[in-house]
């Protein structure tokens, strides 16, 4: 008699205490186009971490921006005959429009799923990038640092050196320490 073999869905896998544990879905759950609106976050949870990046350099970027806005609006407006009453409330109204039109592009590229799956697939291989550790770091350092000193000081050298050797041959006028 040949036994039956199991199906796809009764499939189960040992876990490490030798429970049974259910054989993993590799289906991921998707939003319907029907349900996806302007601010639908695409892949939520997936590549946290560098989406958090990219919004942070977004958001420095944002900031320098406003800031020479802010600066140079007023310089541009006064150039150009507006009433040094409304060069206040129109700079302001400037900031405050370039931020909201600034948010809105970013927020959808970083949601579009083109760019997403490039951010998880960065996060996710960050994730395989072997760091070194603690103790690692600060032998590597302390070897960079003695040898940077041991090459100053041998070049130290070499230049007295050379610089008597000039010296005493005339194409120097005076040594190298006077």
């Amino acid at each position: 008699m040949a036994e039956e073999l199991p199906q796809e869905s009764d499939r189960s896998r040992e876990g490490d205490k030798g429970s049974k544990v259910p054989a993993p879905s590799y289906n991921a759950p998707r939003v319907k186009k029907d349900e996806a609106g302007f601010f639908t976050v695409y892949k939520p949870g997936q590549g946290y971490w560098t989406r958090i990046g990219t919004l942070i350099g977004a958001a420095l970027i944002a900031v320098f921006s406003v800031t020479f806005l802010f600066q140079h609006i007023p310089v541009w407006l006064n150039a150009g005959g507006v009433a040094a009453a409304h060069v206040k409330s129109i700079n302001i109204g400037i900031c405050v429009a370039y931020l909201a039109v600034y948010a809105l592009i970013i927020f959808r590229l970083t949601n579009k799923p083109r760019h997403v799956d490039f951010l998880i697939a960065t996060d996710a291989e960050m994730k395989k990038v072997n760091w070194t550790s603690k103790k690692e770091l600060i032998g590597s350092t302390k070897v960079v640092i003695i040898f940077m000193l041991l090459i100053a000081f041998l070049l130290f050298g070499f230049d007295v050196v050379f610089g008597y050797f000039f010296h005493l041959i005339g194409v120097l006028q005076t040594g190298p320490f006077g």
